[in-house]
């Protein structure tokens, strides 16, 4: 009996999918819930699990398709045994009318995909590289979990061969013009990449954008981790750190300033009266924002919970596409990677984004006195069309208070 994969029923706010990399090739035996294929989105990258456990008996398309939801992928003949060190032919749909010569090329092409993988699982950004540079992946060391080899690993991989021979002594250095040509890649966006920038100039050219700053003393917050901190793991599980004080100071902020947590719809002012706060996250792929739903009524111990769970699995490429919509406000933290300053960009069609920073030890007048405090600067982009700078500003100085003074979080004041 035959059984078809067909591509899983995309989300209304995704028109189609890109088909990345298969990981198996025809002939090869499956198991139920292996995954088969890699589908890249705007958002996430979508694996295929095999229906039922079988043979691959037939790919119906190649790497690069697009495809959309219920297109056919691949066929798999259930419970039929492969054939042990059969060279299994590459039985691929071919348009009609293709030549052999066509058909040969698409065999040689699968047989060089599945060659990719006998090193390890390689992300689709690891593979596109490593196809570009003509990098064998068994020589590459993968960092991820089981093996599964990164771009950065790949990149990495690359840098360290390039290095090597200038560990040799040299005799002669020669002049730059006589080192060699100066290589160029060309290499596609992906489609996340294409999706972030796309975004991004659209909110520049449709939003008045302006950006508000203020500094904030986290002593207190610094004193209340430090203090709680091992309680707190002991019974939640979790560390205690920053990105909880700030979601809660930013929900007691969007409470204050409705507007800051609107969004505009045509000529229409869109206020939310509820608060699905997104978190900024940092992936070999690009930044995405996983979004915490209704983080008014979630505890710190859920926020740090929650916000460790996205990040890990953000990275591992199993986040969900319904975990990345939505979200009335968003909070990046440049900080992480040393920023010391910056203006972020609104993640349309939100209408406000608070930017955190590199925390750094600065000498503050407090009571008279010149003390040394550990001082962050925070930024707030706004859309100046619907959000006044004195609601802007106001919505810093309720951050800073509270972040200053947590116990007004608890308090509500």
């Amino acid at each position: 009996m035959t059984i078809e994969v067909r591509v899983p029923q995309l989300p209304e706010s995704v028109a189609d999918a890109t088909l990345v990399s298969w990981h198996k090739k025809p002939g090869d035996a499956v198991a139920r819930d292996e995954n088969l294929v890699d589908l890249e989105t705007d958002k996430v990258v979508l694996e295929v699990p095999a229906p039922t456990a079988g043979v691959l008996k037939e790919i119906k398309l190649t790497d690069g398709t697009t495809v959309t939801s219920g297109q056919l992928l691949a066929i798999i003949e259930e419970g039929a045994p492969a054939v042990p060190g059969a060279s299994a032919p590459a039985i691929m749909a071919a348009p009609s009318g293709a030549t052999a010569a066509a058909a040969d090329a698409v065999a040689s092409k699968e047989s060089a995909s599945a060659k990719d993988t006998v090193g390890g699982k390689l992300s689709p950004a690891a593979k596109r590289v490593a196809e570009e540079n003509k990098v064998d992946p068994k020589s590459v060391a993968g960092s991820g979990r089981d093996g599964r080899v990164s771009k950065s690993d790949v990149v990495n991989h690359l840098s360290a061969k390039e290095a090597a021979p200038a560990k040799a002594p040299a005799q002669f250095v020669p002049a730059p013009s006589a080192r060699g040509s100066r290589a160029e890649q060309h290499v596609p966006m992906t489609r996340l990449r294409a999706r972030i920038a796309e975004r991004m100039v659209q909110a520049q050219a449709t939003q008045a954008l302006l950006t508000s700053f203020n500094e904030v003393d986290l002593q207190a917050v610094n004193e209340l981790r430090s203090r709680y901190k091992d309680q707190f793991e002991k019974q939640y599980g979790v560390k205690l750190g920053f990105m909880s004080f700030f979601a809660k100071a930013c929900v007691e902020a969007l409470k204050k300033f409705p507007t800051v947590n609107a969004s505009v719809d045509g000529n229409d002012i869109v206020y939310h009266e509820y608060f699905d706060v997104g978190v900024a996250v940092s992936t070999d792929r690009g930044l995405i924002v996983p979004v915490l739903r209704d983080a008014d009524q979630l505890s710190f111990a859920d926020i740090e919970k929650s916000i460790g769970n996205f990040a890990a699995r953000a990275r591992a490429g199993t986040i969900t596409i319904e975990e990345l919509t939505g979200g009335t406000f968003t909070i990046t933290n440049g900080g992480v990677f040393g920023s010391l300053l910056s203006t972020p960009i609104v993640n349309s069609p939100q209408s406000a984004i608070l930017g955190m920073h590199k925390i750094q030890d600065r000498p503050v007048v407090v009571g008279g006195q010149v003390v040394v405090r550990p001082m962050m600067y925070i930024a707030l982009t706004y859309d100046h069309r619907i959000i006044d700078g004195r609601e802007a500003v106001q919505f810093l100085v309720t951050v800073k208070q509270c972040l200053e003074d947590p116990a007004r979080m608890v308090l509500h004041i």
